[in-house]
């Protein structure tokens, strides 16, 4: 009777670890995401006292607005910061380089951008097709 219980017992910690396992290796990357999605620059400032603010771009195959909005969900957030994504189309220039104030890139690239998505210190998300 003892030996049926820690027979038990083992395997609902063998199945618990076998799903932790699991959903920890299943969970959607961004090679997932269909349009090739290449992160190109980035740009994070060194203030840790307040609001952090990360800036990527990023160039993609196409105009897959769809999977560039689960793109920028899945790009990193801290709680009062914020997280800006540029979409550029790889087959053309896009910026090597990103800087803290707007624009936050060269205008040159303006007419390469295909969205921009933005996550507020408050957590709302904002997309828009052809920004600029």
């Amino acid at each position: 009777m003892m030996q049926n219980k820690k027979l038990i017992f083992l395997v609902l910690i063998i199945v618990l670890i076998g799903y932790i396992i699991y959903d920890s290796t299943s969970q959607p990357t961004v090679d997932d995401l269909k349009g090739n999605f290449t992160e190109v620059a980035t740009f994070r400032n060194q203030n840790n006292q307040g609001p952090i603010i990360r800036i990527y771009a990023a160039s993609v195959e196409g105009p897959v607005y769809d999977e560039m909005r689960k793109y920028g969900d899945m790009m990193p957030y801290t709680k009062y910061g914020t997280t800006t994504v540029y979409f550029f189309d790889s087959s053309k220039p896009f910026p090597k380089n990103l800087v803290a104030n707007k624009p936050n890139f060269d205008a040159q690239y303006n007419n390469n951008c295909y969205a921009v998505y933005t996550k507020d210190q408050n957590g709302e998300v904002s997309f828009q097709k052809s920004p600029f």
